[in-house]
């Protein structure tokens, strides 16, 4: 049995790290990456799968949602091969396991990688290219390019070796709880970034008014005592810095209250609503059109 086994080459591998860099190439609002996410196994899924209805099979497995950054999905990309490599030789990894490491996976690795590709090396990379330039050195959009792009496929190629190595050690343990416990913890992870993101990427502002103070004089911008020209900017501007209000009206919106309450708390109600809504089995299209026609006639009614 051990002669027939199948294993994919370092070569196999190559090929789908090759397709890896491709992976938003079909990206779309209801299953997110997963076209490019499935060309990218492709190769993979040939070498283990010889008859049409298994690589079908496969592929329905594999166009399943997921999303994550782009960069850091070399490692899932890496395990998944490896549970894939296992089952394609009758090790008992069935869909539900493959795709609880995706899910699992995804979401903390999505949050691990704009902080340190997006905001640490890319502008780390571009200020260094950027002074090069102003010099008129030709070598500054050359050297951005060369190294941005060998530190990104350098990452994307030894990530998804690790992920690869370590995932036969989770399909080699599936009767001892290791692959429960992997995805078990990288969900936690996941729901605690899931959790310190909301307040940032979910924003909902309530405009209807409160109350309306006149402030005394001294507390706001005098705008028909200031000077003429650049100069009534400059002192409007040391005002406001200083802590000024720029009218004499101070005015209170449902929002601000809400804000000095919980902050956030509207973001997170709708944040769980859609989660509650997707394990219903409600489409994720269908939410987002549900989202956008509630916020127009909310902003209509001047209640948003």
């Amino acid at each position: 049995m051990a002669d027939n086994k199948i294993t994919l080459s370092k070569k196999d591998r190559i090929h789908v790290w090759w397709r890896s860099q491709f992976l938003q190439g079909s990206w779309n609002y209801e299953r997110m990456q997963n076209g490019g996410w499935a060309y990218t196994l492709i190769p993979a899924l040939k070498k283990l799968y010889k008859t049409k209805e298994d690589r079908a099979a496969a592929l329905t497995r594999h166009l399943e949602f997921f999303n994550t950054h782009p960069y850091l999905a070399a490692p899932i990309i890496g395990v998944t091969m490896s549970l894939e490599e296992e089952r394609a030789n009758g090790a008992p990894v069935d869909d539900v396991a493959i795709q609880g490491v995706k899910v699992g996976m995804m979401g903390p690795l999505a949050g691990v990688g704009d902080p340190v590709f997006w905001f640490t090396v890319k502008p780390i990379l571009g200020a260094l290219a950027a002074s090069l330039a102003l010099g008129g050195s030709i070598l500054g959009p050359i050297l951005y390019f060369v190294v941005w792009n060998a530190i990104r496929m350098g990452f994307l190629w030894y990530t998804q070796e690790f992920g690869y190595k370590a995932g036969s050690k989770i399909s080699e343990d599936m009767s001892g709880g290791l692959l429960q416990d992997v995805t078990k913890g990288a969900s936690i992870l996941g729901m605690f970034i899931l959790g310190s993101l909301i307040n940032r990427w979910v924003v909902v502002k309530f405009t209807p008014i409160v109350s309306t103070v006149k402030q005394s004089k001294g507390a706001y911008i005098d705008w028909a005592n200031l000077p003429s020209g650049a100069k009534g900017i400059q002192s409007a501007l040391q005002q406001q810095a200083a802590g000024l209000s720029l009218t004499q009206d101070k005015v209170t919106t449902l929002q601000d209250n809400l804000d000095q309450l919980i902050p956030g708390l509207a973001g997170l109600l709708i944040t769980l609503l859609c989660m509650w809504l997707l394990k219903k089995g409600v489409s994720p299209i269908v939410i987002i059109f549900g989202l956008f026609i509630v916020g127009v006639l909310l902003h209509v009614l001047h209640v948003m």
